[in-house]
């Protein structure tokens, strides 16, 4: 699909994305690098990380892979300053590391919970901690005219309640108060913009193959109210939105694309039916004698 930003929106920033290769983080990096950016990914498996910056090359994007666990502030402290000393500099940080796996509360070991909060909600505070000197205003290969951004790849699991997903639902929460607060102490500190994507089901995945069944997937689409999937593009677009100057003025918020899923419920009534009660009760109404309430008749 075509972008409806300029191509060179993101021109001279360098991004960092966690889990920039593969799924929603590679397409993030890729839409990034289309769009003038020069990107860094970090992740735990070589392969995939040099199969992703080749890739990543090829399509004419400046691009570098660094191997690290969010879960390590030793690795995050490296990872950063590999980048910086690749690239010169580092504009915007994008936290897109996760993990996730379905299993009743009862059956989730302690490990199993951690291991998912240490991911999401420990590694994006450590990410955050350790870019905080380069992302400043006035910070390392920053001028002090401005500070970067942080955006955080949350979910919409803890609005309400998820079967088997307690572990990944307080994480996410625990990722939407870091960017709310982050947002609040470093924007009026140090002019660094803090910000979320909550993604919907999105389409070719890792995760919809782990978390959804090709057969509750399709009958899934029955509850959404545009019907359908979304895509990886569509989130990589709300990206781009908030780490460039289209976004400035937004700081501490989550931004929702799930097509409205997080609003949906299933119908109690078909439509025809509900036609036909208000049609009689209407009726009713007509009918009741004066003064004589129609909840009465």
């Amino acid at each position: 699909m075509e972008s409806p930003f300029r191509a060179d929106i993101l021109k001279g920033k360098v991004a960092l994305i966690t889990g920039g290769g593969s799924g929603i983080g590679f397409e993030i990096s890729a839409q990034f690098g289309r769009h003038g950016a020069s990107v860094a990914i970090m992740g735990r498996r070589k392969q995939v990380l040099d199969s992703a910056v080749s890739n990543l090359q090829s399509l004419g994007i400046v691009a570098a892979g660094f191997e690290g666990d969010v879960r390590k502030q030793e690795d995050a402290k490296r990872v950063l300053e590999s980048t910086f000393k690749h690239f010169g500099r580092i504009d915007i940080l994008v936290n897109a590391a996760a993990g996730n796996f379905l299993v009743s509360p009862e059956d989730l070991s302690p490990n199993g919970f951690r291991t998912v909060m240490d991911i999401d909600a420990v590694g994006t505070f450590t990410m955050c901690h350790e870019a905080l000197k380069y992302l400043k205003k006035g910070g390392l290969g920053r001028s002090s005219s401005g500070g970067g951004t942080i955006l955080n790849i949350s979910a919409t699991l803890h609005y309400t309640a998820s079967w088997y997903q307690i572990h990944v639902s307080a994480a996410k929460a625990a990722v939407d108060a870091l960017a709310r607060n982050l947002a609040l102490e470093w924007g009026t500190d140090y002019d660094i913009r803090v910000n979320g994507i909550a993604p919907g089901p999105i389409g070719d995945t890792p995760g919809m193959s782990k978390l959804v069944p090709k057969e509750i997937s399709s009958k899934a689409k029955e509850y959404m109210p545009l019907y359908k999937l979304g895509e990886k593009w569509d989130i990589a677009m709300a990206a781009l939105y908030l780490t460039s100057d289209a976004g400035k003025f937004v700081n501490g918020t989550t931004v929702i694309v799930d097509g409205g899923l997080w609003l949906s419920r299933p119908r109690h009534l078909p439509k025809d039916a509900v036609k036909k009660l208000s049609r009689a009760v209407e009726k009713r109404s007509r009918e009741a004698p004066i003064g004589v309430p129609s909840s009465k008749l």
